[in-house]
């Protein structure tokens, strides 16, 4: 079953505000391989001028993720998950995430095409501050791959 079109331009409801912290910066840090200091020194980041850690480039997909859930369980999209595979991933960063941030994130569904019996979702989710700046937009591409006939 494609993806229902008509979601196209839907905007989630942000999710509950997410807390940057330096646990979570040095977790994901370790997990991808991110050894500079600035994501584990405290003193390290405030010498280069940063409120305090700073995260990788892609730990913004931790909060992205969160937010693009609502459109990918919505009922009306028509999103099957056991059929989704991840296409792409891009970051435009604003800012930093740092330790301690408050951010808030909310996911639009920015287009839904067909190509060769699969749909292509791209969803655009906007993460910023809880005073509404601009922190991070993230740009998704998602493969809702069609039936065995596609």
């Amino acid at each position: 079953m494609p993806v229902n079109p008509e979601v196209e331009g839907r905007t989630y409801p942000a999710i509950p505000t997410y807390s940057v912290s330096r646990t979570k910066i040095a977790e994901f840090a370790a997990a991808v391989g991110a050894n500079d200091p600035v994501h584990t020194d405290v003193d390290h980041a405030r010498s280069l001028g940063y409120a305090d850690v700073v995260a990788p480039p892609t730990f913004a997909v931790i909060i992205a993720q969160q937010a693009e859930g609502a459109a990918i369980i919505d009922p009306e999209a028509g999103i099957d998950f056991s059929r989704l595979v991840h296409g792409e991933e891009s970051f435009t960063h604003h800012r930093p995430l740092v330790a301690g941030d408050e951010v808030n994130a909310a996911t639009t569904v920015d287009r839904v095409r067909s190509a060769g019996g699969h749909s292509m979702v791209t969803l655009k989710t906007a993460i910023t501050t809880v005073d509404g700046a601009a922190v991070c937009d993230v740009n998704c591409v998602v493969v809702i791959r069609g039936g065995d006939d596609a």
